[in-house]
């Protein structure tokens, strides 16, 4: 049996990931989350008796400790994190609190001597762009965010631990993700439910920022790839579709697939962390997936389909 801790395990992706890992019964899962962004209804349903959630919180070392003691865990996916642009900076000192996660995680790894760690970065370390694609070997460290920080000092706590101690790792990059259980308040599942609602749909600034959106089977069969095929080890992938996409585009595109009679309302643009564009280099996270990205309709049509989405946003 292997033994795979998932932390944020209420939450969006990670969620999404011990779905898909229950679905082996070679697989031992156990899910951890404080409930400071996840949801109770995202947390995985197992037909097999190899699934446990517990409530706890990775900036607490003894709660974490008392896990890894339960537990001789081989692999850990690290995804727990205070995550949305309004909300982290918003609250930045919440975001630095996960400071303290990373140093619990990583020490505990380290000692139960893991196979893995999986940590989930994001896009927003490469801050404004100085090229594009973004490529996986330029980190430019230009974003002031305390979001971006905490996840390049991520990067670097893998780095160092497998300096330090071997503890071997393997950072994913996120881009824009979505799906049914994404939250309310990120810009896909926001603008389905104001479309659904005959709402005015709001956007910050001109709508002329662009971004790529992933939909999350093809995040999830990615990482899932770098987990049991052993690829990418000590290395940082991309996990984003390439194509870009103007914020208004996108407003547009959900209001004719939900054949909508939302109108489009213009906000003053974000004082920071609403960045221009993102575009990353697909080429490792495309030798993982081995197939084409889903077409970014049919991942909305999919969304507005599920009927999670619907309860989680009360629709």
């Amino acid at each position: 049996m292997t033994n795979i801790l998932v932390t944020g395990g209420a939450g969006f992706i990670p969620s999404c990931l011990t779905s898909e890992l229950v679905k082996n019964p070679d697989y031992n899962v156990v899910a951890v989350d404080n409930f400071l962004t996840g949801h109770k209804l995202k947390i995985s349903k197992s037909e097999y008796d190899n699934f446990e959630f517990i409530e706890a919180d990775c900036n607490n070392f003894a709660q974490m400790e008392a896990v890894f003691e339960k537990t001789k865990f081989d692999y850990v996916f690290h995804y727990a994190a205070v995550v949305g642009v309004k909300r982290t900076t918003d609250h930045p000192l919440a975001v630095l609190e996960d400071i303290e996660g990373l140093n619990n995680i990583f020490k505990l790894s380290s000692a139960a001597k893991v196979n893995r760690l999986f940590f989930s970065s994001s896009s927003e370390v490469y801050g404004e762009p100085v090229e594009l694609p973004q490529n996986e070997q330029t980190t430019p460290l230009n974003s002031k965010l305390p979001y971006a920080i905490v996840k390049n000092m991520g990067e670097a706590y893998c780095r160092s631990y497998f300096h330090e101690f071997g503890l071997k790792y393997t950072i994913f990059r996120f881009f824009n993700t979505f799906g049914p259980k994404q939250s309310p308040d990120f810009v896909m599942s926001k603008f389905i439910r104001q479309a659904l609602n005959n709402e005015d749909i709001t956007i910050y600034g001109d709508g002329s920022q662009t971004r790529t959106f992933c939909y999350i089977d093809d995040n999830i069969s990615a990482c899932m790839t770098a987990f049991e095929e052993d690829k990418f080890i000590n290395d940082v992938v991309n996990v984003g579709n390439d194509k870009e996409t103007t914020i208004l585009e996108l407003a547009k595109l959900v209001i004719n697939q939900t054949n909508s009679k939302s109108k489009i309302v213009f906000l003053p643009p974000l004082k920071e962390g609403d960045m221009s564009r993102r575009q990353p280099s697909t080429e490792k996270v495309r030798s993982l997936l081995g197939r084409e990205f889903l077409p970014l309709e049919e991942g909305i049509q999919k969304v507005i389909d599920s009927p999670l989405y619907k309860e989680l946003n009360n629709l």
